[in-house]
């Protein structure tokens, strides 16, 4: 029997596109995300593109209030239809990765998956390494970006905050941390 999934719950799918089918993917992706915007408790999507950071595959990560609303669009109809579509687009399956709250910043591949760090450790870290992130950002790139829209210095600010954070800055705190975060 599976263990009930309390909070919200966080998805990413790691995929590389066949080359020269780039395009396609990212219509693809257009499209997926067009349609889960419409799922009861959909929180958001993003998606980051190959770099190194990434290994060269494209990241998506999307967020659902509770286990429940992800599992029923995962198991739609739609999304089925979606995923049938990839055929002959992309390499292979993608690499799932699937946790709740804020667990995402906490998966080190040698630490087994049922030993989680406290909620409030996770926070502490988390609060720690985001305002870092946000300092450094606002200093750096800040004075650069300050002609644009609102809107668009959120965005670009978001972005960058959440792709150093996933690739830089929380796997070396968590590795940093280790032994205080998964200590008995």
């Amino acid at each position: 029997m599976m263990e009930e999934q309390v909070g919200p719950v966080t998805v990413s799918i790691a995929r590389r596109a066949i080359p020269g089918r780039e395009a396609d993917y990212e219509d693809w992706i257009s499209r997926v995300t067009a349609e889960v915007c419409h799922w009861p408790g959909y929180q958001g999507v993003s998606v980051l593109r190959p770099v190194a950071a990434t290994d060269y595959a494209y990241v998506t990560i999307y967020r659902f209030s509770t286990w429940e609303q992800c599992h029923a669009f995962e198991k739609s109809e739609e999304r089925g239809r979606l995923l049938r579509e990839l055929d002959g687009m992309v390499e292979s399956e993608g690499e799932i990765k699937k946790v709740t709250g804020l667990e995402f910043w906490f998966d080190l591949p040698e630490v087994p998956a049922q030993a989680r760090p406290s909620p409030h450790k996770m926070a502490l870290v988390v609060t720690l390494v985001a305002y870092g992130v946000v300092m450094g950002l606002t200093f750096t790139i800040g004075p650069q970006i300050s002609g644009l829209p609102v809107w668009l210095r959120a965005l670009i600010m978001v972005t960058a905050q959440v792709t150093l954070m996933t690739y830089v800055f929380m796997p070396q705190a968590t590795r940093l941390l280790r032994p205080w975060l998964f200590g008995r």
